[in-house]
């Protein structure tokens, strides 16, 4: 009876997290994410195609109104959560510690989901779900940031086990160039 309460309970939370994120992802789109008119990258040049930005982990790099520095990745889990509720991955879990600062003059909201992994060649999406089970100390989900405040979060990503690291693509927005950070 316990068991089927709490996968009920685990149910409802999921759909709930993914209507969430759906509303989430609408509103950024609706809203434009961060518009056009601030930079999203620090090279010089005025080109219509911006190159690419490359940092290391520990250096800042900049995408439209955040300012990211990845600080840790962990790796190896195959479970996040507790006995009651969790999630397996498919794969391994990849956690992604990184500090996000609003480098604007307005809130902008940072969305785990607008993050972007890729390992042995292959483009890896967030896995909302266990973010969430990662409680409060993941603030990756959907965090507003206010000007010139710093969030620190996990981006989860579900990776084949020991797959190669490549790079990271993170971007203030699901409709921002990204900046790219090499693991």
């Amino acid at each position: 009876m316990v068991r089927k309460v709490l996968t009920e309970v685990r149910t409802r939370r999921l759909v709930w997290m993914r209507i969430l994120a759906g509303a989430a992802a609408l509103g950024v789109v609706l809203a434009c994410g961060s518009g056009g008119d601030e930079s999203t990258d620090s090279t010089s040049g005025g080109d219509a195609e911006q190159q690419a930005v490359v940092a290391k982990m520990g250096e800042k790099a900049r995408d439209g109104k955040f300012e990211f520095v990845v600080t840790k990745v962990d790796r190896g889990k195959t479970k996040i959560g507790d006995q009651y509720l969790s999630t397996k991955a498919q794969g391994e879990f990849v956690l992604i510690h990184v500090t996000v600062r609003n480098i604007s003059k307005e809130p902008q909201t940072f969305s785990g989901e607008a993050q972007k992994l890729f390992a042995d060649g292959a483009e890896h999406t967030a896995d909302t779900e266990a973010a969430i089970y990662l409680g409060e100390e993941s603030q990756s989900i959907w965090e507003e940031i206010n000007p010139g405040n710093t969030v620190k979060g996990i981006v989860v990503f579900d990776i084949k086990k020991g797959a190669e690291l490549e790079r990271l693509e993170l971007h203030d927005s699901v409709l921002s160039g990204g900046v790219e950070v090499r693991l």
